[in-house]
């Protein structure tokens, strides 16, 4: 069976969000809810959805999502049972009505072609539900290495309400505790695949929401988004390069220069950075970047 798990801090959008749920046509899923001792409490919403689908709701007394916001989805993940695929949904995204039903439709087939890693359609909508996207489909059977390529020449978007994975597998590997969890998703779904076939399910939609209570919408957290940044294109590029061909691993040096470049007064990324040029792996682009680099410190 599917769980859902919503990893609750902020009240202003989850009753959407549990109205959708709500809504679906099969009712064979589980949610589970770990409230991030948010401020705002849900129980008078959870009480109106209390005999519309199965759920089990925790309170945590810690906050953890200030700190790390992994370790927040990571507890609210170890609340699942027997479930066998498992989806993180956020407290102000949306589900189409056969969201569920679809997962089903498609299972046996994914089930034959040994898929860990299933993704959703998906659209962008405001606060106000309005779209502001139109909708991202994908190819319904896409190695995740092409799926990055597209990723980062801007061909499409991501996020991670608009996926599922293998319980089994997302446990053992984990998401890696990047700040802020930038990029932690993606690189969930590169390493969950193995860097292998991602199904897609075109025919429902998922909806993410782009608001200013979104994280990616926050310019205060600019530098922890720059150092998830770099950490995300060091790691691809130190344990994982053998899983990209040679256009893709120009991407993520492009990336991770870029980054680099942003950063360039801050001495750990100066270490990584070097470090990883010069241990013979990347020499000659090292060599060549350094004009860009001057450049770049001359302007300032």
């Amino acid at each position: 069976m599917l769980a859902i798990v919503i990893p609750y801090f902020k009240i202003t959008f989850f009753e959407a969000t549990l109205n959708a749920l709500a809504n679906q046509t099969s009712k064979k899923f589980k949610v589970y809810i770990g409230n991030d001792a948010s401020p705002e409490s849900p129980l008078y919403l959870l009480e109106k959805f209390k005999n519309k689908f199965d759920f089990d709701y925790k309170a945590f007394d810690k906050n953890l999502g200030s700190i790390s916001l992994v370790q927040q989805w990571e507890r609210c993940m170890n609340l699942v049972q027997e479930e066998e695929w498992l989806m993180i949904l956020g407290d102000d995204d949306l589900v189409e009505p056969d969201f569920v039903a679809c997962f089903y439709d498609n299972l046996e087939e994914i089930e034959n072609l040994k898929i860990n890693v299933i993704r959703y359609a998906t659209i962008v909508i405001d606060e106000n539900g309005n779209k502001v996207t139109p909708v991202y489909e994908h190819p319904k059977l896409e190695k995740a290495t092409d799926f990055y390529q597209r990723k980062f020449t801007n061909l499409t978007r991501s996020s991670l309400s608009e996926y599922i994975f293998r319980k089994e597998i997302l446990i053992k590997i984990k998401f890696k505790d990047f700040p802020l969890a930038w990029y932690a998703d993606l690189l969930a779904v590169l390493e969950v695949s193995f860097f292998n076939i991602i199904f897609t399910i075109n025919e429902s939609v998922v909806s993410f929401r782009h608001s200013n209570l979104n994280i990616s919408s926050d310019s205060k957290s600019h530098k922890r988004k720059n150092l998830a940044a770099f950490e995300f294109y060091y790691y691809l590029l130190k344990k994982k390069r053998q899983h990209f061909n040679y256009f893709q691993r120009d991407l993520i040096l492009i990336s991770l220069e870029k980054t680099f470049l942003d950063n360039k007064k801050n001495i750990y990324f100066w270490r990584r950075f070097s470090g990883l040029y010069l241990s013979g792996l990347y020499l000659k682009k090292y060599v060549l970047f350094m004009p860009k680099l001057i450049k770049s410190i001359l302007k300032k």
